[in-house]
């Protein structure tokens, strides 16, 4: 049998240690600060940050403003079409629809993903507040996420890019 812990301690080096601290560190701060503001559904704003961590400084910026655009026009969307429509799958398709129409004509690119996710949670989860309240808190939740993340990416940047480990099978080592 092989000595797995061999190849474990090979791959975990100091690099490796730092990328993990600086991303549970930031996801620990984004989830306290989201709680602490009392928002319902403070694992968005903790998501968020673990995406925007997993990118160099310049990478985040970009990731950022496409989250948040995106998050914007599907939340702004959603209040409205929800608020006099409701939860109506028709309804639903056609904000998708004209979310990427909107994206394009905007040049907004990857927000167009973003946008219609934030529709869907919207609109298609239940919630026992109105739509623009659920909105609303979506994208506070994701404009927090974003501000730790390219803080802490800012603050503490990253060595170089963390590679992930090769998938083991019968074709590896």
């Amino acid at each position: 049998m092989p000595d797995l812990s061999n190849r474990i301690a090979h791959r975990v080096d100091r690099r490796a240690l730092v990328h993990s601290t600086r991303t549970a560190l930031a996801a620990v701060v984004s989830l306290v600060v989201a709680r602490g503001l009392g928002l319902p559904e403070a694992y968005w704003a903790t998501i968020t940050t673990l995406i925007i961590m997993q990118s160099t400084l310049g990478a985040a910026l970009e990731v950022s403003e496409q989250r948040l655009a995106g998050t914007a026009l599907g939340a702004a969307l959603a209040a409205l079409l929800a608020t006099y429509f409701g939860s109506n799958m028709t309804v639903f398709g056609l904000g998708v629809f004209a979310i990427g129409l909107i994206c394009v004509a905007l040049r907004l690119g990857q927000a167009y993903l973003l946008a219609s996710v934030t529709l869907a949670i919207v609109m298609l989860i239940p919630h026992t507040r109105p739509p623009w309240i659920v909105a609303a808190h979506r994208f506070v939740e994701v404009s927090l996420g974003i501000a730790v993340g390219l803080a802490l990416t800012a603050l503490w940047p990253e060595a170089e890019p963390v590679a992930t480990p090769a998938p083991s099978g019968p074709h590896s080592e």
